[in-house]
């Protein structure tokens, strides 16, 4: 009974040693057991990773693009808007085509499901809307983003002035100052971060300071980097170059705020004849054509009878 009470005990033990020792010769990435059983399949395949949102839509809206026929000049004017936009990768100019065929054919086939050819103007003009819509929505996002440039780059200047007259080179102090301002004016920090880059890589620094125009096409950044290039070709103070610049932009600001201000008492004619004027008659005057008709109207009833 013993002996069997032993051998049991012993089965048991060396069992449990060989199913711990399989086990960890399996899960232990440099065991060629685990090694040999991987290769022949025994773990489960990875899960194939998904391509990401924009690369699906990009492949769904590439024939699309290639159904749009462009000139080379529409083109180019094409992806300069989307670069002042944001939108830098050469595949957004794919998908920004294709969602103008996509949304033009959505347009019409909506139309043709409802009222077939009964209405071929509201069919045209459905499928032009749906046509214009991409490069509407692109126009105002440009818009915001050069607004956005505009109102952050007296508060770049300044920043740079200081940097400049610290002693740090006018590349230096871009840089710095794009890192500063990544939270307050983000698109003007990604411009400084971009033209900082350029120089880095070898390109000279007017070329640098002329991609950088051309990037955002804001007019200020125009006046901004010709003033910077006659200021590295003559050799003058760059500091005092920035500061009355910025003193310029801070005047022109406080100009188009003043210019936008006065066009408020012509903008608010339309909605004060329509909403407000009537309100206003029918408050003021109704009372009045009230107790006229409780005047007359016993007295037209009196010369009937």
């Amino acid at each position: 009974m013993a002996l069997s009470l032993i051998l049991s005990i012993v089965v048991f033990i060396t069992i449990a040693v060989v199913v711990f020792a399989f086990a960890a010769a399996t899960v232990v990435p440099s065991s060629v057991l685990g090694s040999r059983l991987r290769e022949i399949g025994w773990q489960r395949p990875k899960t194939e990773v998904k391509p990401a949102i924009r690369e699906r839509m990009q492949q769904a809206l590439d024939p699309l693009s290639r159904a749009l026929p462009v000139s080379s000049a529409e083109g180019s004017q094409t992806r300069t808007w989307l670069i002042q936009a944001g939108y830098r990768n050469p595949q957004h100019v794919t998908i920004y085509r294709g969602l103008r065929v996509f949304c033009a054919a959505l347009g019409f086939f909506s139309v043709f499901v409802f009222t077939g050819f009964d209405s071929l103007l509201l069919l045209a003009g459905v499928t032009g809307f749906g046509f214009f819509l991409p490069r509407f929505i692109l126009k105002k996002k440009l818009q915001e983003r050069q607004r956005r440039i505009r109102l952050g780059l007296p508060d770049g200047l300044d920043l740079t002035v200081i940097c400049v007259e610290a002693g740090l080179s006018l590349d230096q102090a871009l840089l710095r100052v794009g890192q500063d301002l990544a939270t307050a004016h983000p698109e003007l920090s990604a411009e400084f971060h971009l033209f900082n880059l350029e120089t880095r890589a070898g390109k000279p620094r007017v070329e640098a300071l002329r991609n950088l125009a051309e990037r955002t096409g804001v007019e200020d950044i125009h006046s901004l980097v010709g003033t910077l290039i006659q200021t590295d070709r003559f050799g003058t103070s760059v500091a005092q170059a920035l500061r009355v610049h910025s003193d310029s932009l801070r005047t022109e600001r406080r100009q188009r705020a003043e210019e936008q201000a006065a066009k408020t008492t012509v903008k608010m004619i339309i909605p004060l004849v329509l909403f407000v004027m009537p309100s206003l008659i029918v408050v003021t005057v109704g009372p009045a054509v009230i107790q006229l008709l409780h005047i007359f109207m016993p007295a037209a009833a009196g010369i009937k009878r």
